[in-house]
């Protein structure tokens, strides 16, 4: 169980490390997750500079990195600009990093696959490619991740793409573990054999999908089914209205752990949306502080 963190701003647009801190320890130790995703999508990675991105780390290495995975976003559509973000996450002492496929360029597949054995070749770190053409503009195919899988150190994928038996297909003929990139999809992902998930939602429900990768695992389809459906409006309410990182940093500040704006070009969410996702997380049992 690994969620995708938001990055804390002060309300200047200013990184707030402390709060950094604060999130991370939150996240590990009251919503059970494994590891944390830094400088990903959901942290907003495309408007944090290259030494903010490393400051993040440090801070969450600082916070949480003697008892969870700190796993760091390298990707960009720059390959040059990728392998130095992964030199730097490894430097900082990051455990992993995540390498999203280059966006708006639209590389052919022979392009991806140079780009993500580039990064990969960078450090010693293991890398978990992220596929998600909704974003990219471009998935990376079957054939692609079936030769990305015999580079030693890509050994993971998160998966945004939603092509369930495509998945099939690369788990079957490879060693590569997929976690949900889609928390739409969780419940769907482990039927296939998805090692965990890659969360968004996990940032208030973070110990009911842990609870439900456990339940799958052991057995308990069943079960893993009462908490697919219990957190269900906690995924309408937050990845169906403004987008995750907007509205996971609302999730938050009505949990009682307040992380500040989003940066320009996103903006906050609206009344209207907030109260939305206050309905939304009540139907889904999280308790706020805010009300």
């Amino acid at each position: 169980m690994l969620t995708a963190m938001v990055t804390p701003f002060t309300a200047d647009g200013e990184v707030d490390y402390g709060a950094v801190r604060r999130l991370a320890t939150y996240l590990v130790d009251e919503q059970r997750n494994d590891g944390l995703i830094v400088n990903g999508t959901t942290g907003e990675s495309p408007t944090t500079s290259d030494e903010e991105k490393q400051r993040i780390v440090s801070a969450v290495l600082d916070a949480v990195g003697d008892r969870a995975a700190v796993v760091a976003g390298a990707g960009t559509n720059d390959t040059r600009h990728s392998v130095e973000l992964a030199k730097q996450a490894a430097r900082a002492g990051a455990h992993g990093l995540l390498v999203v496929t280059p966006y708006y360029n639209k590389p052919p597949q022979e392009g991806l696959y140079r780009h993500f054995t580039a990064v990969a070749d960078a450090t010693d770190l293991p890398v978990m490619l992220y596929d998600i053409p909704g974003r990219s503009g471009v998935p990376i195919k079957t054939e692609t991740l079936i030769r990305l899988a015999q580079h030693e150190r890509i050994v993971a994928v998160k998966d945004a793409k939603g092509d369930l038996f495509a998945a099939s297909q690369v788990m079957t003929a490879t060693d590569l573990a997929f976690y949900s990139g889609d928390d739409l999809l969780n419940l769907a992902w482990l039927s296939l054999g998805a090692a965990g998930f890659v969360s968004v939602v996990g940032h208030v429900v973070g110990a009911e999908l842990a609870r439900m990768i456990r339940l799958h695992k052991s057995g308990d389809v069943t079960g893993s089914l009462a908490v697919h459906t219990q957190v269900a409006p906690v995924v309408d309410g937050i990845m169906l209205r403004a987008g995750g990182a907007i509205m996971a940093k609302a999730a938050l500040s009505m949990v009682g752990v307040p992380v500040g704006p989003v940066r320009l070009p996103l903006v906050d969410a609206t009344e209207q949306q907030i109260a939305e996702l206050r309905a939304c997380l009540v139907a889904g049992g999280v308790k706020l502080t805010d009300v």
